[in-house]
């Protein structure tokens, strides 16, 4: 096996930032990576098994990977469907060689050598009893200016429909001192902003004690070099009021909160043993509506769980009205391996899930269309991520998260990863439109920032 490898992932930013893990991993043991799986000496296949029919998309990647088998290639699936699927996937597939969940990434090195000594069927699974995290400094972070962390791993809420205990494992949590040295080293290194992650970031519980979610957030976004701190995905059960204050008073926290709901409907949330009501959710959107900044909310919510009536549905669609999010991501229930709502008898009709969603992403698009009119003749400070050289526009993107699509001085472009006070011109539902300000009595220098240069990531959208 020639120690070259391509890797491909799916899934969310965690399973991108697992990937970033295992590249650095990989590249300190001497692998080069290739961009053509072709070319390569390992392929590695990070799964996400959050989606329906995960796990035969992953199988079916595999045929495509088969033909390849006898050039002396060796195959690994990595990830939430290794974790769910185990040795299953050697009986399946008996050409891949390695199977491991992310729980157990901290043991690469070791399955690597087992590899290079020709072992063929090699396997890291965890049980929910690990106590450990995957922390390593060869993290092959792949934007130069925006780095994640990951504070907590696993989840110990077991939602009905959910499969991220049973993939990711319990609750375990990074001391506050071990974040603060790599945000300090990343902040070193030139990144300008940091992302929290966990499958429930806010949960996070310092083993040490030396510091709440809402204190490690400030202590971040006090780092000098440091211009936003971002987190993602937090849990409403666990959401408390000193994060709404944190932001309030740090201003390089970022103004941005993504809470799921799920449901709009009391019901249907304790069917799905989200451990909240209605009213408890609505009780936190108060003390974020409340802050002297204007945070922005996004949400997750699936339509059609077992059990759910018009009735229920009528209570999302009401509750959409009443927080008026700045976006949601909306899914059919689809059910998933080893969760409660396997036995469920799902009785709602494909075709009731598909109009309900459509409902939902109607309404959902016209709150959108008239709440981000907000923006209009603002100045929002915004991070340059690509150019748009079809529409000649800068791509940036807000402090809300928001996409901002805005003119600029051709002939003197602002860098990527640079920070740009734009002028919002325009408002449509998934995006602003605007013009980039130039220095003057209005506008701050403060406002204006150029990165440094370490590796040019330019990125220009067709």
């Amino acid at each position: 096996m020639s120690k070259t490898f391509y890797i491909e992932t799916f899934g969310c930013q965690m399973n991108a930032h697992d990937s970033e893990k295992v590249i650095g991993t990989l590249e300190r043991r001497g692998y080069a990576r290739v961009q053509d799986e072709v070319d390569a000496g390992l392929i590695l296949y990070n799964t996400c098994s959050i989606r329906d029919k995960a796990e035969q998309k992953v199988f079916h990647r595999l045929n495509e990977y088969k033909k390849m088998q006898g050039e002396g290639k060796r195959f690994a699936v990595i990830g939430c469907v290794a974790q769910q699927e185990g040795e299953k996937i050697f009986e399946r597939a008996p050409y891949v060689s390695l199977v491991a969940g992310s729980a157990s990434y901290r043991n690469l090195p070791e399955m690597l050598t087992r590899l290079e000594a020709g072992e063929t069927r090699i396997t890291g699974l965890d049980d929910r009893q690990t106590d450990e995290t995957f922390e390593t400094e060869f993290t092959a972070r792949s934007n130069p200016h925006r780095g994640y962390i990951t504070i907590i791993e696993g989840c110990d809420k077991f939602c009905a429909y959910c499969v991220v205990p049973y993939t990711r494992g319990k609750e375990r949590s990074r001391t506050a001192a071990s974040v603060l040295v790599e945000a300090r080293r990343m902040a070193d290194e030139g990144f300008t902003e940091i992302q929290f992650l966990g499958q429930n970031v806010n949960s996070y519980r310092d083993p040490s004690g030396r510091m709440s979610f809402a204190e490690l957030l400030v202590a971040v976004g006090e780092i000098s070099g440091v211009r936003r701190v971002r987190f993602t995905t937090s849990h409403p059960r666990d959401f408390t009021k000193d994060i709404v204050d944190a932001i309030d008073a740090t201003p390089t926290l970022c103004d941005h909160v993504h809470l799921p709901v799920q449901s709009g409907s009391s019901a249907v949330l304790k069917a799905m043993a989200r451990e909240y009501t209605r009213d408890w959710y609505l009780e936190r959107m108060s003390w974020i509506k409340a802050a002297k900044r204007d945070i922005s909310i996004t949400s997750d919510m699936i339509v059609g769980f077992p059990g759910e009536t018009d009735a229920d549905f009528e209570e999302t669609i009401t509750l959409l009205n009443v927080v008026k999010y700045d976006a949601v991501f909306a899914f059919k229930f689809s059910p998933r391996p080893n969760t409660p709502a396997v036995t469920m008898a799902d009785s709602i009709p494909d075709e009731v899930k598909t109009e309900r969603l459509r409902i939902l992403m109607d309404r959902q698009r016209e709150i959108q269309r008239e709440h981000y009119g907000r923006h209009l003749g603002q100045v929002q400070e915004c991070m340059v991520e690509s150019y748009n050289t079809v529409r000649r526009q800068v791509v940036g993107r807000s402090s809300q998260n928001k996409t901002v699509n805005f003119t600029a001085d051709l002939d003197n472009l602002p860098p990527i990863g640079g920070y740009v006070p734009v002028r919002i011109t325009q408002t449509l539902p998934n995006c602003l439109v605007g013009e980039a300000l130039a220095a003057g009595p209005n506008v701050s220098d403060a406002m204006f920032f150029v990165p440094v240069v370490r590796k040019p990531q330019f990125v220009v959208l067709n």
